[in-house]
């Protein structure tokens, strides 16, 4: 990666032009960091897994892992789900929970993928399911599983069989905006361009994606749907049209547009008509990013003298400046609650990814030590973000827990990645 791109570069809407190395490879997960309190899960192999294309117990581990709510138990035992198992044995395992699991293949080629969990410290059955799903699904059978597992257990809803975008860029001039799980496997292509694609953006109902692309040799917002790959231009103005942003609502797009000096927001329905204006400075205005509640637009301006993060009515108002760390915050991202604020802020020449309240002046607090962050986006549950880091000299991405104590780096063998952006649920 290069040098952090600066404010004015990402403003036009030019930064791609510096991403590097191809993404071709598959991701591996890999876990750093301990937990302050985790509950632990053994989930046992799935019984004839071997015999099927893809294994499922790894990717349910990995998953849980990731979470940083689970402590994975080794588990060794010969179990599926029709088996009555040992409680005292596993909770001398050190287990509260376990999963067990089958995967059987029918007549027709698919696959009747079955699993029970149980409450290792109550001795009881806490849920079981069924499916029959094709071979090419067996992936995202095991990130349900997982989310199943999660949700029994936390409350609340899983993300692991959402799906994530981010771009890259393959050779010299072949950029590539990918979909893939939320734990960077199974990606898939969804335009390739040997002109940089910047700044994905999911629609909430997550069939479409926004960006970026510069194939005219300009800037232009476009929008795609993500199953049949249809895209049209919807910001192909006077000057650069950049960061699109969806409403929660999906019928509005916040952009930046220079098509009347400067760079500066616009709102518009997201065919690209009723197009309006909501600031006017002489400032550099971009990153606009909705509030869930759709009445708020948080934004980068430099209107203070460096970029900070600032918030505006959507139906237009007074601007509140949020951010007063130093004198460079950049990339914001809300939660999907409406009470963080996720960041890139400057100290020296380290950016690091942090958190605070989304309120103005809340105290930020940073989750990181590395010192190339950028693009946080949060997990639609809300309780992970993910990012674009540089490690070992590789652009990787990465996710985090909120608090920062366990990080879980999705790595290729040969891909530099950037600029992700996580899906909303309904997958």
């Amino acid at each position: 990666m290069p040098s952090r791109r600066s404010f004015l570069t990402m403003a036009a809407g030019l930064a791609a032009a510096g991403a590097a190395g191809p993404a071709l490879a598959q991701f591996r997960v890999e876990i750093s960091g301990v937990g302050a309190t985790q509950v632990p899960i053994a989930v046992n192999r799935f019984r004839d897994e071997d015999r099927a294309p893809q294994a499922i117990a790894p990717i349910v581990r990995a998953d849980l892992e990731r979470s940083g709510v689970f402590r994975i138990v080794d588990a060794n035992a010969t179990l599926d789900e029709t088996g009555s198992p040992s409680f005292s044995e596993w909770r001398g395992k050190g287990a509260d929970a376990l999963a067990a699991g089958s995967l059987t293949r029918l007549a027709d080629g698919r696959f009747d993928v079955r699993f029970k969990l149980w409450d290792v410290v109550k001795g009881a059955d806490l849920v079981g399911q069924s499916s029959a799903v094709p071979a090419a699904d067996l992936r995202l059978a095991a990130h349900r599983i997982a989310d199943t597992i999660y949700e029994r257990l936390t409350g609340e809803k899983g993300v692991f069989s959402t799906r994530i975008a981010y771009v890259s860029k393959a050779g010299a001039n072949r950029y590539q905006l990918r979909v893939a799980d939320a734990d960077g496997e199974g990606g898939q292509v969804a335009l390739s361009s040997v002109e940089p694609i910047i700044s994905p953006s999911w629609s909430p109902d997550g069939k479409q994606l926004a960006y970026v692309s510069f194939e005219s040799r300009k800037a232009v917002v476009y929008t795609q749907d993500v199953a049949t790959g249809m895209r049209r231009p919807v910001a192909n103005f006077r000057g650069s049209n950049s960061a699109p942003a969806w409403s929660p609502d999906g019928q509005s797009l916040a952009v930046t547009l220079s098509r009347e000096g400067g760079s500066q927001l616009f709102v518009m329905s997201r065919d690209g008509s009723n197009v309006r204006r909501l600031t006017t400075s002489q400032a550099i205005d971009t990153e606009p990013v909705f509030a869930p509640d759709g009445r708020t637009l948080y934004f980068v301006s430099d209107r203070g003298g460096g970029p900070q993060v600032y918030r505006i009515p959507v139906g237009g108002g007074a601007v509140e400046r949020v951010t007063f760390l130093g004198a460079y915050n950049v990339s914001p991202a809300i939660s999907p609650d409406g009470k963080t604020l996720a960041f890139i802020s400057r100290s020296g020449n380290a950016f690091r990814l942090h958190v605070q309240d989304a309120s103005p002046g809340g105290t930020a607090r940073a989750l990181t030590d590395t010192t190339d962050d950028e693009h946080p986006s949060f997990a639609p549950n809300g309780r992970l973000i993910m990012y674009a880091t540089r490690a070992q000299g590789r652009e990787v991405l990465m996710t985090t827990t909120l608090d920062g104590k366990i990080k879980a780096r999705l790595a290729s063998a040969a891909a530099d990645v950037r600029e992700p952006v996580w899906g909303p649920f309904g997958r």
